[in-house]
């Protein structure tokens, strides 16, 4: 029978599983036969690749002694790897804290991120995070410092060695590099300089572009997974932000919607060389 909707949750699932057990220091085969269940059907679970129930994550997570926050990630994601779509509402299916997307993002192989509103999270400076953080209501300044380590943190998968870095395309608005945001000056500088990675292209979107899907799609990253012979282990998965929780879309329609968004950005971006001259240009108008 054809599985119905993203597959996201029981990736997921299936990665934080397999790290639980291997934690644990118990192989497949014993947590096979300790849950009275077939070697193959642990593989498949593992994989991601079949849909399991919340009793028997659960039962698996009482096996491997997983602690009571991961639990409940886990139960919450054995939910919703049965469910037609994905939504995931933080706070609500899966909590605030545990972000699905940094796992998505680290077992990717290349990125392509739409911006309309703000610098790519990955390219950010520790300034640009940290105006971010405070629009949210209540923020704390620690929680404020918290975030730009947490943030810092994740960018290292773009200069990691192994497994290789992930190749990472970005197209930015031009009206999002000239929105006056302290150290927006400081904040230009990196961008330019990221193009000097051979992983990494940074192209700006003019304001004279005309107008396209992209202004319906809103801001979008297309993940990328490496290929194991000559299919991809995991589907092209679409991450798409909103202000109380994220969409996953994996299916082939869904993908191949938002790609040809993205072929449409390509072709109207400018060049990698008259962006940085663009953005050295709007830097030059910043008074940091």
């Amino acid at each position: 029978m054809t599985e119905i909707g993203s597959t996201g949750p029981r990736r997921e699932l299936g990665r934080l599983l397999r790290q639980a057990r291997e934690q644990a220091g118990i192989g497949l085969e014993v947590a096979a036969s300790e849950l009275e269940w077939s070697r193959a059907k642990m593989y498949r679970i593992e994989a991601g690749q079949t849909p399991l129930r919340a009793l028997d994550a659960d039962q698996m997570c009482r096996l491997y002694g997983t602690a009571a926050e991961l639990t409940e990630v886990m139960v919450s994601l054995a939910k919703e790897s049965k469910s037609k779509g994905w939504y995931h509402a933080y706070g609500e299916v899966i909590p605030r804290w545990f972000e699905l997307y940094v796992g998505l993002e680290v077992a990717a192989s290349r990125l392509r991120t739409y911006e309309h509103a703000l610098v790519p999270g990955l390219l950010q400076t520790p300034e640009y995070v940290a105006e971010v953080a405070r629009t949210k209501r209540g923020v704390t300044e620690s929680e404020v410092a918290k975030l730009v380590e947490l943030r810092t943190e994740r960018q290292r998968l773009l200069s990691r060695k192994r497994p290789t870095a992930p190749v990472l395309e970005a197209i930015i608005e031009e009206a999002v590099l000239r929105r006056r945001v302290p150290g927006m000056a400081a904040q230009l500088d990196k961008l330019i300089a990221a193009v000097e990675e051979p992983n990494i292209t940074v192209r700006v979107l003019p304001l004279d572009s005309a107008l396209s899907q992209a202004a319906i799609a809103g801001s979008f990253v297309i993940l990328d997974f490496p290929t194991k012979g000559a299919r991809s282990a995991e589907p092209t998965t679409v991450y798409n932000e909103g202000l109380s929780g994220a969409l996953y879309l994996d299916r082939v329609e869904e993908v191949r919607a938002y790609a040809e968004v993205w072929s449409l950005l390509n072709a109207q971006a400018l060049s990698v060389e008259e962006s940085c001259k663009v953005m050295q240009k709007i830097k030059e108008g910043h008074r940091d």
